[in-house]
């Protein structure tokens, strides 16, 4: 009898969570479960926590992003740079029909919307999310913005997340071009991290003991320690990017952003994407 009852309690326990899942939070957010635990969120609708203001509301961006230990490394409407957005993309000068705008900042009349689901996939061994945004400048669709997001499950210590964005012109050509500031170089893939202790940043050259702006690398990566422990996050530029490696913009605050196409002009057009990739791999030291 003892062991019947035994069967049966075992048998109606509830299953563990097992492999990759996608989860709508509600608020235009979706997370990704990692058996069970959380891996990261995107972030599909508008963004404005009580008290920020009301300029600072954005979209399309992945934020909070974990390590398998479930450290949560970046953040988001910091009160030094409200714009910044855990892992995202924009650029400072969005320019069309001689009309300038800043979807870096989200200035200027200038909104990034979310379109539709392309895909959203989660097996035990991968999870595939894909969408189309539109960036729209005076209510007026500009671009065709896609987004893809792959993950497989945690191995061991590590995380590997791999990012790809294609931009398009709908109609007439759009540029686009970072941080025209003088010495820096900002505008493109980036992160912006948490509060922590000992920080310190690393690139494909080595060390970065400073600040840095307008230095090509292929990866950059800042480690940590948040809440006692230590972990760090890197971010690979694909050599198949365009502009070869890019120039990175690095702070000690908290910040590492893959600048592409620096200072230069990159030009969207009708027919004609610029696809650009990077993989994020966060690890647990």
């Amino acid at each position: 009898m003892q062991r019947l009852i035994f069967s049966l309690v075992v048998f109606c326990m509830p299953l563990a969570a097992v492999g990759l899942e996608w989860k709508d939070l509600g608020g235009g957010r979706l997370q990704l479960l990692d058996n069970g635990k959380p891996a990261l969120v995107y972030n599909y609708g508008p963004q404005l926590p009580e008290g920020v203001p009301a300029d600072r509301k954005r979209a399309s961006y992945i934020y909070p992003v974990y390590t398998p230990a479930g450290v949560s490394v970046t953040d988001d409407f910091p009160k030094d740079h409200y714009h910044h957005r855990g892992l995202f993309w924009g650029w400072t000068v969005v320019e069309t029909g001689g009309k300038k705008y800043d979807l870096w900042m989200m200035k200027g009349g200038i909104e990034d919307k979310f379109e539709r689901w392309i895909q959203k996939k989660a097996t035990g061994k991968e999870a595939l999310l894909a969408l189309e945004n539109g960036w729209y400048a005076d209510g007026v669709k500009i671009v065709k913005e896609t987004v893809r997001i792959a993950a497989k499950p945690a191995s061991a210590n590590t995380r590997v997340i791999d990012v790809t964005l294609e931009f398009e012109a709908l109609n007439a050509p759009v540029t686009i071009k970072g941080s025209q500031e003088k010495g820096k170089s900002y505008g493109g893939f980036s992160a912006r991290f948490a509060p922590r202790t000992e920080t310190h940043l690393t690139a494909d050259t080595g060390p970065v003991t400073k600040d840095e702006d307008l230095v090509n690398h292929a990866w950059a990566s800042l480690e940590a320690v948040y809440a006692g422990k230590k972990v760090s996050l890197r971010i690979d530029s694909d050599p198949k990017n365009p502009a070869g490696p890019p120039q990175w913009c690095l702070r000690n605050y908290g910040f590492a952003g893959a600048a592409y196409p620096g200072q230069a002009t990159a030009t969207l057009e009708k027919g004609k994407p610029i696809r650009l990739h990077y993989t994020v791999t966060l690890t647990d030291k």
